[in-house]
C-alpha cells in the first residue's frame, strides 16, 4: 500500500489526502468505513471485562437531581440489574489489551505512526446514553459497533472553555452544535483534538474509540527534565566566569538570564537523549505489571523455535524503534536498547510483524546479537511464545 493508495477505511481517500486535509484539522464521516462490520465482543462480555479488578471501567448516569453521575469499576455482578432501562453509559478502557479480536482491529490504522496509537475504548449504552458534550485533546475515530448513535459536532474548545460544575466529569457547559449524524455500525467519524462532540445512543448501542497519544508540553517538560537529572553530574551549575561590576547588587540583569539559558539549551538539546527519553516515553505500557517474561537461553530460544514455537507481541507492549548518529534505537515498553546498524531489518521484523518464527527469524538466528535482542525481549516481557 502507499501513500496515494484510496483506502476504504477512509472512505476512498487515500492517505496523503486524509493527512493533508483532515489530520488534526478538521472532521471526517465515513460511511461504511468498515462494511459488514461483525462486532468482536457482546455488550454482556464488556460488562464481564468491567468486572475485573485490573481493567479500568466506568458508569456515567444522566438523571434527575444530579444531572451527570460517574461511578468507577470495578463493578460487583448484580450492578447491571439495578441500573434504569435508558441514559446510562459504560466505558471500558484498553479493551485491545484483553481482547485479540479487538487489537486485530487497530490493523486498519496503521497508515498512522504505531507508537502514536493509545488503545481501544469500547462503550456501550443503553437508549439515551451518552457522557454529556466534552472534548479530547487527541485525535480519535469513533467507530460505531452495533446499533446507532447520533454525533453532534460543535465548537473548538480549550482549557478556558466553560464546563458544569462536576468535580469527576469534564461536560462543556456550552455546546454550539455545527453538524448533526446518525452512525450505524460500520460507519465511523474522525475528530481532530478540541472540538466539541456529543454522542447519544439512538437506542442500544456499541462504540470503538481508538485514541491517540498526545503528550502535552507540561509532561514532555517535566518528564524528560527528570530523565536528563540522570545524566548531568552535580558539579554542572550556573556560573559567571565573566561576571561584570554592578551598581545594585540587587538587580538580577539580563546577562545572567544569558548565562542560564546556555546552561538549559547546552543539555534540552541533546538530540541522542531527547530521541532516547521520547522513544522511552511513547512506548510505556498503560499496565506495566503485564509486561514481564521468564528467564531464558539462546539455546532454549532456539530449540524452542526449532519445534515450531511462534513469539508474538505482548498485546500490553508497546514497541517502535529510531535511528541515531551512533546505531539504532528500539523502545520496548518503555526502555531502549541501542544496538548496531546491522539489525535494522530485524528491528523492523520485530515491531511489525504479526508472529516471528523460524522462517523469518531464519537469518537472524546465526546472529549472536541478533539471537540476544530476541532473549531480551522475551525476558523482559515485550514478545511472548502464542502458547503460553
Amino acid at each position: 500500500m502507499t501513500s496515494n493508495t484510496p483506502l476504504q477505511l477512509l472512505g476512498g481517500m487515500s492517505v496523503r489526502e486524509f493527512l493533508r486535509d483532515y489530520w488534526q484539522k478538521k472532521p471526517l464521516l465515513i460511511r461504511q468505513a468498515i462494511p459488514d462490520f461483525e462486532n468482536p465482543i457482546s455488550p454482556d462480555e464488556l460488562a464481564g471485562l468491567s468486572l475485573e479488578e485490573e481493567i479500568e471501567s466506568r458508569l456515567v448516569l444522566e438523571h434527575g437531581e444530579q444531572p451527570w453521575e460517574l461511578r468507577r469499576g470495578p463493578f460487583a455482578e448484580d450492578t447491571y440489574q439495578h441500573l434504569p432501562e435508558r441514559d446510562w453509559t459504560l466505558l471500558v478502557q484498553a479493551v485491545d489489551q484483553f481482547v485479540p479480536e479487538v487489537a486485530e482491529l487497530l490493523e486498519q490504522f496503521r497508515f498512522l505512526p504505531n507508537w502514536r496509537i493509545d488503545d481501544v475504548m469500547i462503550s456501550y449504552a443503553a437508549p439515551g446514553g451518552g457522557v454529556g458534550p466534552h472534548y479530547d485533546n487527541y485525535d480519535v475515530f469513533l467507530l460505531q459497533g452495533y446499533g446507532k448513535r447520533r454525533w453532534r459536532i460543535g465548537q473548538m474548545c480549550d482549557s478556558e472553555s466553560p464546563l458544569l460544575d462536576h468535580q469527576d466529569l469534564k461536560i462543556l457547559a456550552e455546546f454550539e452544535g455545527t453538524e448533526d449524524w446518525i452512525l450505524e455500525p460500520g460507519d465511523m467519524l474522525y475528530l481532530p483534538p478540541r472540538l466539541a462532540h456529543f454522542g447519544t445512543a439512538e437506542d442500544e448501542c456499541m462504540t470503538y474509540s481508538i485514541g491517540f497519544r498526545a503528550p502535552s508540553a507540561s509532561e514532555v517538560l517535566t518528564h524528560f527534565t527528570d530523565f536528563l537529572a540522570q545524566f548531568i553530574p552535580d558539579e554542572e551549575r550556573y556560573s559567571d566566569a565573566d561576571l561584570e561590576p554592578q551598581d545594585d547588587p540587587s538587580q538580577i540583569q539580563n546577562d545572567a538570564l544569558v548565562r542560564l539559558k546556555n546552561l538549559l539549551t547546552e543539555h534540552m538539546s541533546d538530540e541522542r537523549l531527547l530521541m532516547t527519553w521520547f522513544g522511552q516515553f511513547m512506548t510505556e505500557p498503560r499496565y506495566p505489571e503485564r509486561v514481564a517474561g521468564p528467564e531464558t537461553t539462546a539455546e532454549d530460544l532456539l530449540a524452542d523455535l526449532e519445534d515450531g514455537a511462534v513469539l508474538i507481541r505482548n498485546p500490553s507492549a508497546r514497541l517502535a524503534w529510531s535511528e541515531i548518529d551512533v546505531g539504532l534505537l528500539l523502545f520496548a515498553s518503555g526502555q531502549s536498547r541501542l544496538l548496531p546498524t546491522h539489525l535494522r531489518d530485524l528491528l523492523k521484523l520485530v515491531c511489525s510483524a504479526d508472529a516471528l518464527h523460524a522462517d523469518n527469524l531464519a537469518q537472524w538466528l546465526s546472529d549472536e546479537e541478533g539471537r540476544d535482542l530476541l532473549c531480551e525481549l522475551i525476558k523482559q516481557g515485550s514478545l511472548e511464545f502464542a502458547h503460553e
